[in-house]
């Protein structure tokens, strides 16, 4: 099921973009805007507070459209120029991980895999999935994938094994990712971010010290072998000599005495 979006233009300082769900920020005059969807609609969010999010935005993560099977919209795009797919999500039901999983697609290239928004930020706390992409000569590039372009971004939210799939809204802005809007950092998750990166380091150091240990104490050096100092040692032929030897002053003493 996929729904098409028309005469949808908000006038950014910057570049236009395109929205869903209702859209309100005084600061920057942006039109309030709503849009009938065929996609079931849920405020069940309304009654939290969303976490990084700005008070102006906060009806954007509270609020969610949702299906019981894949959705998507179709976004008409007339020029050609490098673009931003910014999606807002928030978990504002579930509790835990592994409740709510699913992929996003952009004109049939996945551009997000197994989505789990608890994972990710926990619950009622505002998550921004951003993808770049480009259209040229009638081609759109995303994520290393090239295909032919229509004049239509299709974004679909792809059913999977755990629950239904959603988006709480989403933009289109023409422009580069710096120009993206960032969230508003959150202490708990640049510490799980720092502990993640502590762990990868660890992980490499770990490997590097095994590899030492493992290494050989005294490594074998190239060039000539060093020659064996017991090589040319003449012990073991003398032995016989010395027990004839010893045999003989015996027999010749016995042999004078008579």
């Amino acid at each position: 099921k996929t729904t098409s979006i028309i005469n949808v233009v908000l006038n950014f300082p910057l570049s236009s973009m395109l929205a869903i769900n209702r859209y309100w920020n005084e600061n920057e005059a942006k039109t309030l805007l709503w849009f009938d969807i065929s996609s079931a609609s849920s405020d069940y969010g309304i009654r939290l507070p969303i976490l990084r999010s700005s008070p102006e935005d906060q009806v954007l993560y509270q609020t969610e459209r949702y299906n019981e099977d894949t959705f998507g919209y179709e976004i008409p795009i007339r020029e050609e120029g490098d673009y931003i797919l910014v999606m807002k999500y928030a978990e504002v039901y579930f509790a835990q991980s592994q409740q709510k999983v699913f992929d996003v697609r952009l004109n049939g290239h996945v551009v997000v895999k197994d989505l789990d928004i608890f994972d990710r930020v926990g619950h009622s706390t505002a998550h921004d999935e951003i993808v770049p992409f480009s259209i040229k000569r009638g081609k759109l590039s995303v994520h290393g994938e090239v295909s032919t372009f229509n004049g239509k971004l299709t974004a679909e939210f792809v059913k999977g094994y755990y629950d239904n799939p959603k988006i709480c809204a989403l933009y289109v802005m023409k422009g580069k990712l710096e120009d993206v809007p960032k969230l508003q950092p959150h202490p708990g998750l640049e510490k799980r971010e720092e502990e993640e990166e502590e762990e990868d380091d660890g992980e490499g150091g770990e490997s590097e010290k095994k590899s030492a240990s493992t290494a050989p104490k005294n490594p074998v050096r190239s060039g000539p072998r060093t020659p064996n100092p017991y090589a040319t040692d003449n012990s073991s032929l003398m032995f016989p000599i010395l027990v004839a030897f010893g045999v003989f002053i015996p027999t010749l003493f016995c042999l004078c005495r008579l």
